[in-house]
């Protein structure tokens, strides 16, 4: 059976607005990051696209995007986390390096790049080996979720990922496929 899996960024965040570094650290939703949330459920409810189960980071910045897009119970998920930073976290974003990172945080008690890849493709993996749902909401994080896009697209780094905006993938037979980038807000 194929399975589609919406992985989708959290709306915009305090940080976000601020222009501040934001992995394992929070900062919550804006009133614009609530209003981006309730649009893309309304791309959810206009595409007539039926979710049948949720899955969201350990961050409340996703938690709280699930809340407003679906009503379905939900599991929140360590290895949907976006990278740790380690000593970065909430400083000046110019402070990041171009991507890829490669292991540029690991000295600083941050991730590699080897690290995020495994554990967000683990935890999206085992996501879809033990739910018996077709359609999977994911809500994560930008860096996450262009980690898995990488590793299952071979995306480049230089695509941005706006809040809300998600990476539609099928899958079957052990592959993700990436089927479009959507972008609810524009």
């Amino acid at each position: 059976m194929t399975k589609t899996i919406y992985l989708m960024r959290h709306g915009e965040t305090l940080f976000n607005r601020q222009r501040r570094i934001q992995g394992w650290c929070d900062s919550p939703l804006t009133a614009n990051g609530r209003a981006q949330a309730t649009q893309a459920a309304a791309y959810f409810r206009d595409a007539h696209v039926h979710l049948d189960a949720a899955y969201c980071s350990t961050a409340e910045r996703a938690s709280d995007t699930l809340a407003l897009i679906t009503d379905l119970p939900y599991t929140r998920l360590k290895g949907l986390r976006e990278r740790g930073f380690g000593e970065f976290e909430g400083q000046p974003e110019y402070l990041n390096p171009p991507r890829p990172y490669g292991d540029f945080f690991a000295p600083y008690g941050g991730e590699t790049d080897e690290q995020v890849d495994a554990r967000i493709t683990a935890a999206v993996q085992s996501i879809v080996d033990t739910d018996p749902g077709q359609n999977i909401l994911i809500v994560s994080h930008a860096g996450a979720t262009m980690t898995f896009m990488h590793h299952w697209a071979n995306l480049g780094f230089e695509n941005r990922l706006h809040n809300c905006d998600i990476a539609q993938f099928s899958y079957a037979d052990g592959v993700f496929k990436l089927v479009q980038i959507i972008h609810p807000l524009h």
